[in-house]
């Protein structure tokens, strides 16, 4: 068959006919990348820049045609075939069906990989074809294997978080029902329904509003504002609770920095903040806040003279759900997404969350947002359109 008749047939057998294309037009004598006609070319382009690892077998299971993403993932490593792609060969042939094949941990090449992580999961197809040839394709489903995880862990304690109120409001429920007719009882049983209600309703919200800052909803439209509007707002916000544990939160002097931002996600990341300070400090200590630009952000660090955190803990507090101390937590309110939302709100705008403690000392986490800076209004020029205007520019400037 003629490379036209080759290309004819690609055409109409999508990417699996190009693969089959560039294999037999390799095998013809003489041929050469400059040889190819333009459209297989370009195919070979797409073929060799694509994310998905491709490789053409022939009846003998030898390597006619394979891009590197191919031996990035494992199919093909020093022009052979991983053994398992070759026993699912025989299989595809004699099934004409696709063979999956799980290659697993793939150990990286450094010429190909560099610095990148070699993927952890790679899923193979093998497919027999009526010409004779057998087509791998390979994908990394490190990262879709990584995100199921998240997914699963993340249903698991909701379902636990959600668990815990909703079993203590029924039960109080029926407590407060069995004494109706006894005052102190009712009451007594009443206030610990509001309080597992309230847990409830602020874990709900939490979730909502982590739900959307993780979504794929773009932020609404951002606005310049002064960082200590939303330090006075959230420090308004939470001064009756630091005042009921019996502490007193500091603020350092306003200092007109300006970002560009959200204001009520901000004024929310700042309110857990002082939360979290409150929650884990002891009565008569202090929070402080403070304000700095450093390296073009603007940085908000809430301080605290609290129990401190280990290290082996510090890379795991803004994780959802993560508790160092889950009695103290609860006993507290505290629904365990307060720092994971402080976290996606600073990298929604652009910044970070960043933690320093020491046990015994206290922690201070710092929100850092991109320092807004207005652009410079150009000063008025006198006119210059006569002898006059020029001579009293020059006088002006002497």
């Amino acid at each position: 068959m003629s490379w036209i008749g080759y290309l004819a047939a690609a055409l109409g057998g999508g990417l699996i006919g190009l693969l089959i294309t560039l294999a037999a037009l390799r095998r013809q004598p003489g041929s050469t990348s400059t040889a190819l006609p333009d459209e297989a070319v370009l195919a070979e382009v797409a073929f060799a820049a694509s994310t998905t690892g491709y490789a053409v077998l022939d009846s003998e299971g030898h390597v006619l045609v394979a891009n590197a993403r191919a031996s990035e993932l494992g199919v093909v490593r020093a022009g052979l075939v991983d053994h398992r792609i070759a026993d699912a060969v025989g299989r595809a042939r004699v099934a004409r069906e696709p063979i999956d094949v799980e290659l697993g941990h793939v150990e990286p090449i450094a010429d190909l990989v560099g610095n990148r992580r070699p993927p952890s999961s790679v899923q193979a197809v093998v497919r027999a074809t009526a010409e004779g040839y057998v087509v791998v394709s390979a994908a990394d489903e490190t990262e879709a294997l990584r995100l199921e995880a998240v997914r699963r862990d993340f249903v698991a304690n909701v379902s636990h978080e959600l668990k815990t109120p909703v079993a203590a409001i029924g039960l109080l429920a029926e407590a407060v029902l069995d004494g109706y007719d006894e005052p102190e009882h009712v009451e007594k049983y009443g206030q610990k329904l509001l309080r597992e209600s309230v847990r409830l309703g602020a874990l709900v919200n939490e979730l909502i509003t982590l739900s959307r800052l993780q979504g794929a909803d773009p932020l609404p439209e951002l606005a310049v504002l002064e960082i200590d509007a939303v330090v006075d707002e959230a420090h308004s916000r939470s001064a009756v609770v630091a005042e009921n544990a019996g502490m007193t939160i500091l603020l350092d002097a306003p200092s007109g920095l300006l970002v560009k931002g959200d204001r009520q996600m901000l004024v929310t990341a700042l309110v857990n903040l002082l939360a979290n300070a409150v929650h884990y400090s002891p009565a008569g200590s202090t929070v402080s806040i403070s304000r700095a630009v450093r390296g073009g952000f603007v940085e908000v660090a809430v301080t605290d003279r609290g129990i401190g955190i280990a290290p082996e803990n510090q890379s795991r507090v803004f994780e959802r759900f993560f508790r160092i101390d889950p009695a103290r937590s609860r006993a507290t309110g505290g629904t365990g997404l307060g720092l994971a939302i402080v976290k996606h709100v600073a990298a929604n705008h652009g910044g970070a969350a960043v933690l320093w403690s020491k046990p015994g000392t206290g922690s201070t986490f710092t929100l850092r947002l991109p320092h807004y800076l207005p652009e410079a209004t150009p000063a008025a020029q006198p006119p210059t359109t006569g002898p006059a205007s020029a001579g009293a520019v020059l006088n002006g400037a002497q």
